[in-house]
């Protein structure tokens, strides 16, 4: 398979690397570093990114940014962040590539732990997780040509856990290994419209 991977050079996605460049063709995509540069902010650009890279079997988003704080000291805007740098980027990604993933081919989300298992300050990322377990539960039946959609919501890697631990109390970090093998099952399986759990 030929597949897009943006975030590679993510705790996230060098697991999802790990796991998938060994039996498959990976392109690398990333703000700053990868194979191509794409900002996912900007539709043309990730149009660009498709236009680039061409026809492929699958699309891996490992990337998104979101605020943390206090409920009582986020702003309207500090929501508006998360929703616009994990939410709607990922979600232009799926839109933007319903012409260039083939036939029943894939697309993988990334949102993360913290609407299932909150931590204080971390409103910000539990409502943009949410949105993305909404988007694809629902998104995922009305897709063309036999197209699957689904997100992978990981805990705390442990190679994150050095630099985030902190943030997470009495959370048990979850294996890299594992995190890659979640992506694998979305992109090599036949499952659509889930929200998969590595915890």
């Amino acid at each position: 398979m030929k597949i897009i991977l943006i975030g590679a050079s993510g705790d996230v996605g060098k697991a999802a690397h790990a796991e998938l460049a060994a039996r498959h063709d990976v392109v690398s995509a990333g703000r700053s570093s990868g194979d191509i540069q794409v900002d996912l902010t900007s539709g043309d650009s990730i149009r660009a990114m498709y236009r680039q890279v061409g026809p492929v079997d699958a699309v891996i988003s490992a990337a998104g940014e979101v605020e943390f704080g206090r409920v009582n000291d986020m702003t309207t805007d500090m929501f508006r962040y998360g929703l616009e740098n994990k939410v709607l980027t990922q979600i232009s990604l799926v839109l933007s590539g319903l012409e260039t993933v083939r036939d029943g081919g894939s697309f993988t989300l990334t949102s993360g732990i913290l609407d299932r298992d909150p931590v204080r300050m971390g409103v910000g990322a539990a409502t943009a997780n949410g949105a993305l377990a909404g988007f694809v539960t629902s998104a995922a039946i009305d897709l063309p040509r036999n197209l699957r959609l689904n997100v992978v919501s990981p805990g705390l890697l442990d190679v994150s856990a050095g630099k985030y631990g902190a943030w997470f109390p009495g959370h048990d970090p979850v294996s890299s290994r594992r995190v890659g093998l979640a992506y694998a099952k979305c992109v090599e399986g036949a499952i659509t419209g889930k929200v998969v759990t590595v915890d």
